[in-house]
């Protein structure tokens, strides 16, 4: 099968590296940058795997029809995407990758719903420059129904398919998985305001604190909203019920150490790799839900809604805070 992957940031250059080098017919979507980067040198891919060096067509814009495409730009960017390759991708199966939840919804408006595969990745890697990347760590790739109901031979497929590069998992409930990922990605937010590496923001179990804050916050609202949340391989639920409710110092220091030991590299999390390509990060879709989801219910998003103001804050400015500078801005909201 013919296998487009759009968008070569992060995921979907580890991706579709993974993929040519088991063999498949994979090619790849840029920006100019990327496009040129590995036209000349090749796809570098480094870290838990080993170095890899990739040769793989990559284009602007599609050059051919693709059995199956997979949408790896942020959320942000899906419908110029989508876009640019509509008459190429009508009848393709599409396979969404995005955080948060409403990528399905925004890929609906141009294709058949019946045609989209939701999907949660939860292996990680960071965007060196165009054309290189590391691969930070292992996880699996979760496949489901994007607008409900079972699985069905269809994803079945894909996920043999894409089952070479991941360890793929399907799920029935693809949605309750999604919102438990803006759990997980929630905190992206904090390296991304201080400019950091995930490892040296949380070595600090203060700056912890306000990730639980963030959790607690979230968690509130989701639950008055009436959302179940469903677990995700390597992070059942109970990982976040029990953290925000045992006593706030010892669950700090169990998330410091957590988060401090995800990956042998600097790991920097999507927002912040999105700031230093001085690209729009994808907060308003991450932590930017709670915030969405306070006001339909008429509830409260204090810390949220401070964390996403910071956010664009850097983004306009390019100029990050310091420690003590976030912490001071976010006191208020702790508990």
């Amino acid at each position: 099968m013919k296998i487009a992957v759009i968008g070569a940031g992060a995921i979907g250059a580890l991706v579709a590296g993974y993929l040519k080098l088991k063999g498949e017919d994979v090619s790849l979507v840029g920006r100019p940058d990327a496009v040129c980067a590995v036209n000349k040198e090749g796809l570098k891919i480094s870290g838990v795997r080993g170095l890899f060096k990739v040769d793989i067509f990559i284009h602007e814009i599609l050059a051919g029809k693709p059995d199956i495409v997979i949408l790896a730009t942020k959320t942000q960017d899906v419908r110029l995407a989508l876009k640019d390759n509509l008459a190429l991708i009508k009848n393709s199966i599409i396979v969404t990758t995005q955080n948060g939840v409403r990528a399905d919804s925004i890929v609906a408006g141009y294709l058949p719903k019946e045609n989209i595969i939701s999907s949660i990745v939860m292996f990680g890697s960071t965007y060196l420059k165009p054309g290189e990347i590391v691969h930070n760590f292992e996880g699996s790739w979760i496949l489901g129904n994007a607008f409900g109901g079972k699985t069905d031979a269809k994803i079945l497929s894909v996920s043999l398919l894409l089952d070479k590069a991941f360890p793929t998992v399907l799920s029935d409930d693809i949605l309750g998985m999604q919102y438990l990922k803006i759990f997980v990605n929630a905190n992206n937010c904090i390296p991304a305001i201080m400019g950091v590496s995930m490892q040296e923001a949380f070595s600090d179990p203060e700056v912890s604190r306000v990730s639980l804050n963030i959790w607690k916050e979230g968690f509130d609202i989701v639950s008055k909203a009436g959302i179940k949340l469903s677990s995700l391989p390597g992070f059942p639920l109970e990982n976040l019920t029990k953290l925000i409710s045992i006593p706030a110092k010892e669950a700090a220091e169990a998330f410091s150490g957590i988060m401090t030991k995800l990956s042998r590299d600097p790991l920097y999390g999507s927002i912040l790799q999105s700031i230093k390509r001085n690209r729009a990060s994808e907060i308003d879709y991450i932590n930017g839900e709670f915030i969405n989801l306070a006001r339909e219910y008429n509830l409260s998003a204090g810390l949220n809604s401070k964390l996403v103001n910071m956010v664009h804050e850097v983004e306009e400015t390019k100029k990050f805070f310091s420690k003590s500078e976030f912490l001071n801005n976010v006191k208020i909201f702790l508990n």
